[in-house]
C-alpha cells in the first residue's frame, strides 16, 4: 500500500514539474544581483573592521599622517601583521587611501572627520556598533519570528545601548539646537525664560543633556524603562554639573506623572513602544494647555514604495531586530516599526486628542513633528 502511495506522489510531482518548466535565468541580471550581494557581504564583514579601527585608534593615528603597517602598528601599540591586513581591507572598501608607490596608506579629511571624532556631528562607527550589537540577538529574533513572541530592548547586548547613542547623538548635536527646537512655535523662547521639559525614552541622556546645556534656566526630566541606561545618564548629569536641574527616572512613557509641562520630547522611540497611543495620551495629559510635544522619528514615507531606499533599508533592518520585537514585548503589542511614516504618527497623535500636528523639520535620517493640545 505504502509503495503504491509513493508511486502516486512521485507521479503527481513529475506532472507538476512538466507543467511548470524551470524559469529562464537572465545571466546578466543574476550576476548583477551577485555583485550587489558581494558588496553587502563586504560591508557586513567590514563592520567589525570599522570598529577595530575606531577602538584601537587606527583611524585617529592614520589621520595624523600617511603610514605603512609597521609605522601605524608602532603608533597604536598593535601587531603589524594584523594592521597590514586591516589596511588592505580598508583600502579595498574605500575607507582609506593607498599609495602604491610608497606603500603607505592615508585618510582624506572628510573620512577622518566621519571616523575619528565620537563627539563630532558625524560619527559613523557608532552605527556599526549598534548593528553588530543587534545581530548578537539573532537566535532570539529567529525564535520571535517562529512564535510571535517579543524581545525587549533591555534584553539586548550592551553594544546596542552604547551604539544607539553613538549612532543618533551626532544628528542631535548637528540639528537639535540649531534647527529642530527653533522650528517649534515659541518653544525656544520659553526654554530660554525657564521651562519644564520631559524627555521620554532618553536612553543615556544625550538629548536631555544637550538641551539642558543650551537652556540653563529650564529644568529637565529624562526617563527610560532601561535601568542601565538611566544609571549612565545620571552619571553624565553629575559629571556635567547639572544634577540640580536635570533628573533621570527609570520609567516607561506610560508612567509619566509630570503636569503642566512646556515641552515633551520623544527622540526615535515612539515607534518602539508597545502602546504608542497610550503614551501619546499620557503626553497629552502632562502638557500645559499651550505646551508642545516634539516627536523625532526615523525618516519615512507613508508607503512601502516610498521607503525602498538605502535609508529605508537600514531602518527596516534595525526595526526587524530591535523596534518591532521590543514593541511586541510590551503591553499593548502594537508595533509601528521604524518606518511608520507621517500619516501613521499623525493618526496616533490625533487619536490621543491633539488638535494640531505638523512636520517642522527633516534630515536624511529623521523627521521632526510638532503636536499641540
Amino acid at each position: 500500500m505504502r509503495e503504491t502511495q509513493m508511486t502516486t506522489i512521485d507521479s503527481q510531482a513529475a506532472d507538476r514539474t512538466a507543467e511548470q518548466p524551470a524559469p529562464t535565468i537572465d545571466m546578466d541580471a543574476l550576476m548583477a544581483f551577485v555583485g550587489a550581494f558581494v558588496g553587502d557581504l563586504g560591508a557586513t564583514v567590514g563592520a567589525g573592521n570599522v570598529l577595530l579601527g575606531e577602538r584601537l585608534g587606527l583611524y585617529r593615528a592614520l589621520a595624523q599622517a600617511p603610514a605603512d603597517a609597521r609605522d601605524l602598528a608602532a603608533a597604536t601599540g598593535t601587531d603589524p601583521r594584523y594592521v597590514d591586513e586591516w589596511l588592505r581591507g580598508q583600502a579595498a572598501g574605500g575607507y582609506v587611501e593607498h599609495d602604491a608607490a610608497s606603500g603607505t596608506y592615508s585618510m582624506t579629511p572628510e573620512k577622518a572627520f566621519a571616523l575619528t571624532d565620537p563627539a563630532g556631528p558625524v560619527f559613523l562607527p557608532g552605527a556599526f556598533e549598534l548593528a553588530l550589537g543587534a545581530l548578537k540577538a539573532l537566535p532570539e529574533i529567529e525564535h520571535a519570528f517562529r512564535t510571535g513572541a517579543g524581545y525587549g530592548w533591555h534584553e539586548h547586548d550592551t553594544d546596542v545601548f552604547t551604539g544607539c547613542e553613538r549612532f543618533f547623538r551626532p544628528g542631535y548635536l548637528m540639528h537639535l539646537l540649531t534647527e529642530w527646537i527653533p522650528a517649534l512655535d515659541g518653544v525656544a523662547a520659553r526654554l530660554e525664560r525657564g521651562g519644564r521639559v520631559a524627555d521620554l525614552g532618553c536612553g543615556h541622556g544625550a538629548s536631555t543633556l544637550l538641551m539642558a546645556d543650551a537652556f540653563p534656566a529650564s529644568t529637565f526630566v529624562g526617563s527610560d524603562y532601561h535601568r542601565g541606561s538611566i544609571e549612565a545618564a545620571r552619571q553624565r548629569a553629575t559629571d556635567a554639573g547639572v544634577g540640580d536641574r536635570v533628573r533621570f527616572d527609570v520609567a516607561g512613557a506610560q508612567a509619566l506623572e509630570e503636569r503642566d509641562l512646556d515641552l515633551v520630547t520623544t527622540f526615535d522611540c515612539l515607534h518602539d513602544m508597545g502602546d504608542p497611543l497610550g503614551a501619546a495620551q499620557r503626553v497629552r495629559r502632562s502638557l500645559a494647555p499651550d505646551g508642545t510635544w516634539m516627536i523625532v522619528e526615523p525618516a519615512a514615507g507613508d508607503t512601502v514604495e516610498a521607503n525602498l531606499t538605502p535609508v529605508g533599508r537600514v531602518f527596516y533592518g534595525f526595526s526587524t531586530f530591535l523596534c518591532v520585537p521590543n514593541a511586541v514585548s510590551q503591553p499593548g503589542g502594537y508595533a509601528l516599526g521604524a518606518q511608520a511614516g507621517e500619516a501613521a504618527i499623525r493618526q496616533v497623535v490625533t487619536e490621543a486628542g491633539f488638535t494640531r500636528f505638523r512636520k517642522v523639520a527633516e534630515t536624511p535620517f529623521n523627521h521632526v513633528y510638532e503636536a499641540r493640545p
